[in-house]
Formats: structure tokens, sequence, C-alpha cells
């Protein structure tokens, strides 16, 4: 038996060799997969932000820009850069007695490396949409 031990000798740093590699593979992976759900979020905050601007806007023709300037600054604040940041508005007036609703979707181009990690090619698309009620009682 004890011969039997003495011929493994190195078989420990071998499997230290074959699995190391892919233990810190999988951990990078999870980190990314980490780092691309809280770009998700910074998404989803912004369409929070461009809805809830929407719906306290006075006028619905100004509406719009004042989404999409709240969807900008809520991205800058982040510090995530997008390219083709896209702002899309949709209001449902309400019936007698309830209020209406302004629906935000909006969807950015944003590069793996900056969500990711540095040298990591390609680009993740992020699309979020957020309802907010229009306020009745907002100032005229």
């Amino acid at each position: 038996m004890w011969e039997r031990l003495r011929q493994d000798h190195g078989s420990a740093a071998l499997s230290l060799a074959i699995f190391a590699p892919v233990l810190v593979a999988l951990l990078c992976m999870m980190a990314i997969a980490g780092r691309i759900q809280l770009a998700q979020g910074v998404a989803d905050a912004a369409a929070r932000d461009a809805a809830r601007t929407a719906s306290l806007a006075d006028i619905p023709a100004e509406a719009e820009g004042a989404a999409r300037d709240a969807a900008l600054a809520s991205l800058q604040r982040s510090g995530m850069t997008c390219a083709d940041i896209d702002v899309a508005l949709q209001t449902q007036e309400g019936t007698l007695g309830t209020s209406g609703t302004v629906t935000a979707t909006v969807s950015c181009t944003a590069p793996l490396d900056d969500i990711a990690f540095p040298g990591v090619p390609g680009a993740k698309t992020l699309s979020a949409t957020m309802t907010s009620v229009i306020d009745e009682w907002r100032a005229s």
C-alpha cells in the first residue's frame, strides 16, 4: 500500500495545472455576467427616470425631449458609455376617473469592454421598459 502511494507523486500538481485555468475562466465568466447585470440595472434606472420625467411634463410635446434628457443624465451619472441611445414613449390616456400612463423604453448599445473587462470584444444591447402614472396634480 505504501508503495502505491509513492507512485502518485506529482498528481496533485498535475490536477492543479489542469483545473486552475478552468476555475479562473469560470470566475471571469461569472464576473462578466455580474457586470452585464449591473449595466442592465443602469438601463432600468434610465427608463424609470425617463418615464417619471415624461409623466410630470406639463405639455405632452415637451415630454419626449424631457424624457430623453432624463435618460441621458441617468446614463451619464452611472458612468456607462452607450452608443445609439433610443428613448421611445408611449402614452395611454386614462378613462373617466383614472389616470393615464406613460411607458418609456430606453435602449442603448454598450461596448463589452466598458461593462465587462478591458479587451473583451463585442457590444451588448441593453433595453429597459418602465411605466409611470401621469401625475394629475402636477403644476400647470
